[in-house]
């Protein structure tokens, strides 16, 4: 069994919240309050009245659409996913403002990630990361993990040897990442995870340790981190490590990683 972080990939979404423009319709601005607050039958609802006012009808669309895909991960009602693919079909994006714009894009990804088209949404995440500038540094980070995630879901659709191409991908940007920024907490877990990807244990391993050392020069993000690559190490890459070394019993070899990865921890506090 492959371990997805989808728990957290999932959570962190990029809001559609933006500073409302005073011609905005009430209903409007009430839905996007709604949403942020996970009240999604409410910004349903409000996205629905606001649709009288032309003027607000494409973002109150989406509105609506982003909330039929959080209800749907919520409710898992297959009719949620569906009516969210209808109305992203039908937002008229040139009555979005740029922020919208970019909710919008995200949206269609991710209700492509949720039909289970990974690599078409893969594609449009990374349109949306082009335009990334807007967003919170939060914001950010979970983008860049929606497509690393749905990268790595496409990958494990495939063989062994196909999916080098696929992880790649995610391996190559996340070296740009952490050279930028070496405390990236999104790009030290997908070093370590699509090495594993492609059957590098070797370098997956190497990537835990330096990601685990690294995870402290970004203190906001550096538990995160850390929890992930615990988890990760702990449940994953012990015992495929373990599986792969000749000659050893399997039970045993993961004893010896397991007190082995304890100790590093115990070095780097």
């Amino acid at each position: 069994m492959r371990w997805v972080r989808e728990a957290c990939a999932l959570v962190l979404l990029v809001s559609v919240a933006i500073p409302a423009a005073a011609a905005e319709h009430p209903s409007l601005v009430q839905a996007r309050v709604l949403y942020n607050a996970a009240d999604y039958d409410g910004a349903i609802d409000a996205a629905a009245a606001a649709l009288a006012d032309p003027g607000s009808a494409a973002p109150a669309t989406l509105v609506g659409a982003r909330a039929y895909l959080e209800r749907y991960r919520v409710r898992l009602d297959p009719a949620d996913l569906s009516r969210a693919r209808t109305a992203l079909a039908t937002v008229r994006a040139s009555g979005l403002a740029p922020r919208d714009y970019l909710d919008l894009l995200v949206g269609l990804a991710q209700a492509l990630y949720l039909s289970e088209r990974f690599g078409a949404a893969a594609d449009l995440f990374d349109v949306a990361l082009s335009r990334r500038s807007s967003l919170s540094e939060r914001d950010q980070l979970a983008l860049l993990d929606w497509w690393a995630t749905a990268l790595d879901r496409e990958a494990w659709t495939l063989p062994i040897e196909r999916r080098g191409p696929v992880l790649d991908r995610v391996r190559v940007r996340m070296e740009d990442e952490v050279r930028r920024d070496p405390g990236h907490a999104v790009a030290n877990y997908w070093l370590a995870a699509s090495a594993r990807g492609v059957g590098d244990l070797d370098r997956a391993w190497d990537a835990a340790l330096a990601a685990w050392v690294r995870a402290p020069l970004r203190s906001d993000t550096a538990a995160m981190l850390r929890a992930d690559i615990d988890r990760f190490v702990g449940e994953v890459l012990v015992l495929e490590r373990a599986r792969a070394l000749p000659g050893q019993e399997t039970t045993e070899a993961a004893n010896s990683l397991k007190a082995d990865w304890d100790a590093f921890k115990s070095q780097w506090p």
